[in-house]
């Protein structure tokens, strides 16, 4: 748990009180608090109870402070080896930071960003939305903004190895299409923050036709969390210069890339043909030198 500990905080934020949310965002952009404030100095410091800072360590899964307390201590510590491996001091870009400086913190948090998503995704329903995706007659995928351009990725990928998936940027499209679906049919909707309206009721709709529903967001107690079958949560974190549409997309397309290899696995040989299919489709429409 102690690796996990700010991503489990980070995933908690929707569901916490506004107290707990205090001490949370403050631990988040100060860690180094927790590690040297005792529960009562951390409550002085955040304006809250001790009351309130016990039940935020065990929302995120501790028992009490003290084990709170050493796992932050702990992941602050594997972060500064991780930020080592990069030669970044600090992964907050400034504004007079250098060119170098620039492209190595962003490499830093794109893989960091997929290595927490990698290391907590729930494997048991990746498998569950893979064979959900394999049974399934219809695919609808839809998300807005950049989780839009998710959505477009995972369709392009489906639809290659031969799987009926429509990819959905208008909302009315969306909630029209969905309205038609049948019972084992999938609908999947995808939302960094998980509090998308248009999101929400594209697979509110689904999920009251019968379809099994499966969400991608980086809050699994959002509201659309909440509302699906089948959550994949993602893990990315946002920073002064790097908003969440940014560390979300890759987070998202590496999860995208972790199902869409998992499908190949179980019917290869009929997915291998048809991505062979359609890259010779496209031969004739590439420059000759």
């Amino acid at each position: 748990m102690s690796t996990d500990v700010f991503m489990a905080l980070r995933q908690r934020l929707p569901a916490l009180s506004k107290a707990e949310r205090r001490i949370a965002d403050r631990v988040l952009e100060q860690p180094s608090i927790v590690v040297d404030s005792t529960i009562n100095q951390l409550a002085e410091l955040c304006d809250v109870s001790q009351a309130s800072v016990a039940r935020l360590c065990q929302s995120v899964g501790f028992s009490g402070y003290k084990p709170f307390r050493m796992a932050i201590a702990s992941a602050i510590t594997l972060e500064e080896a991780s930020r080592d491996q990069f030669r970044v001091s600090d992964a907050d870009i400034g504004p007079d930071d250098s060119a170098h400086d620039v492209v190595m913190k962003v490499a830093y948090q794109e893989a960091r960003a997929v290595e927490e998503t990698a290391r907590a995704l729930d494997l048991e329903a990746l498998d569950a939305v893979v064979a959900a995706i394999r049974d399934a007659a219809r695919i609808d995928i839809f998300g807005v903004g950049s989780s839009g351009l998710t959505a477009q990725d995972l369709q392009q990928k489906l639809h290659r190895i031969g799987m009926s998936s429509y990819s959905w940027v208008d909302p009315h499209l969306a909630l029209t299409s969905v309205a038609l679906t049948r019972p084992g049919n999938v609908a999947i909707a995808i939302s960094h923050s998980g509090l998308s309206v248009e999101v929400n009721d594209m697979l509110t709709v689904a999920r009251r036709a019968g379809a099994i529903t499966v969400a991608i967001t980086n809050f699994p107690e959002s509201p659309l969390g909440l509302l699906a079958d089948l959550v994949l949560t993602t893990s990315s974190r946002e920073s002064r210069y790097r908003s969440g549409a940014m560390s979300s997309r890759i987070a998202q397309l590496a999860l995208v890339d972790f199902l869409t290899v998992r499908l190949l696995q179980g019917s290869y040989e009929q997915a291998n043909e048809s991505l062979r299919l359609t890259y010779d489709a496209v031969q004739n429409h590439r420059l000759r030198y």
